[in-house]
């Protein structure tokens, strides 16, 4: 079996619980270095997770003997610049969703993974938690018939700790930052929701959109509507909305089919909610302790030849081709 030595290009929030300890959780893998721009913090986090190096520069963690494959969890305008020199070295590469800030990187990172034959995963991790493949089996399994319609839904207010830091005049966190996230929160969330029917449904061949500010507290979209088909020809819409009253709140996906409709949450993991001429049925399905586990237990199996991968660069480039077109990139 190949034994699997990660090197961690950041270590935000991401890799506390999420995915950094599922990396050991997998037999024939471990965590061997960790880089932090910031000295004190790569230092800590390597003493707190009891791993042996830490840098504070990509490139010497990449060309580190010891380290056989990267993990990639800075935020998205880095995606494609550590991507692609992780995997001119030879050494497979696993990064955070969305694979990059824009499809044009999206497709850099493609490019660069054929030429040099290295594999490059994206952390699309919901389509493997047991909640999300329950609301696949029911609609595979024809249970609500032929699907006719998908609606996304998501609606929250202004989050306290923007609102904080609106008012004391502190910088804005790097997720309402488009030069380094791609966008607002629209680019940060949607993502997942994208990935999660793109997977059920195939890709999504058209897509347009209206975005705006509305709110006022920051200069990234903070309501969106879009709608979108799908290459199976079925049609979807969505509304994002981020500065909502609390009495707007929602975190929700319908799936509309000829026998009944599905819906569910992508964020809260509320009971799935099954809707038939049999009646109404509430279904829970618990999820891992660390969310990415499985995922990155698929992800690793995939590196020792023990399994197939296929949360890759070239999957998850449709979601940012999708979100482009829906913020009117191009």
């Amino acid at each position: 079996m190949k034994i699997l030595k990660w090197g961690f290009i950041g270590c935000g929030e991401v890799t506390e619980k999420k995915s950094g300890p599922a990396f050991s959780e997998v037999e024939g893998s471990s965590v061997e270095a960790v880089m932090s721009r910031t000295e004190q913090r790569a230092r800590t986090y390597a003493v707190q997770h009891g791993i042996r190096k830490w840098y504070t520069d990509a490139q010497e963690l990449i060309d580190d003997p010891d380290v056989n494959a990267v993990y990639v969890a800075t935020p998205p305008s880095s995606h494609a610049t550590y991507a692609i020199m992780a995997m001119k070295a030879g050494k497979p590469v696993y990064v955070e969703k969305p694979l990059a800030a824009s499809y044009e990187d999206c497709a850099r990172i493609n490019r660069i993974s054929e030429q040099t034959g290295v594999p490059c995963f994206v952390a699309y991790y919901r389509r493997y938690l047991p909640y999300f493949q329950k609301v696949k089996d029911i609609v595979c399994s024809g249970r609500i018939g032929k699907i006719i319609n998908v609606q996304v839904r998501y609606t929250e207010p202004l989050r306290a700790t923007d609102a904080e830091a609106i008012k004391n005049g502190q910088p804005l966190p790097w997720r309402l930052q488009p030069e380094i996230a791609g966008g607002g929160y629209f680019y940060d969330m949607a993502p997942h929701q994208l990935d999660l029917l793109q997977d059920m449904f195939g890709v999504i061949l058209e897509a347009r959109g209206i975005c705006a500010n509305r709110g006022g507290y920051y200069e990234a979209e903070d309501s969106v509507s879009a709608s979108f088909r799908f290459e199976n020809g079925l049609p979807g819409s969505g509304s994002w909305c981020y500065v909502a009253h609390e009495s707007a709140r929602e975190d929700c996906i319908e799936i509309i089919g000829t026998e009944g409709q599905v819906s569910f949450s992508v964020f809260d993991y509320k009971p799935i909610r099954l809707q038939t001429s049999d009646g109404d049925e509430n279904i829970t399905v618990p999820n891992p302790p660390y969310v990415q586990y499985p995922l990155i237990k698929n992800v690793i199996e995939h590196l020792q030849g023990l399994g197939v991968c296929t949360c890759t660069s070239v999957s998850a480039t449709p979601v940012n081709w999708a979100m482009d077109r829906i913020l009117n990139k191009f």
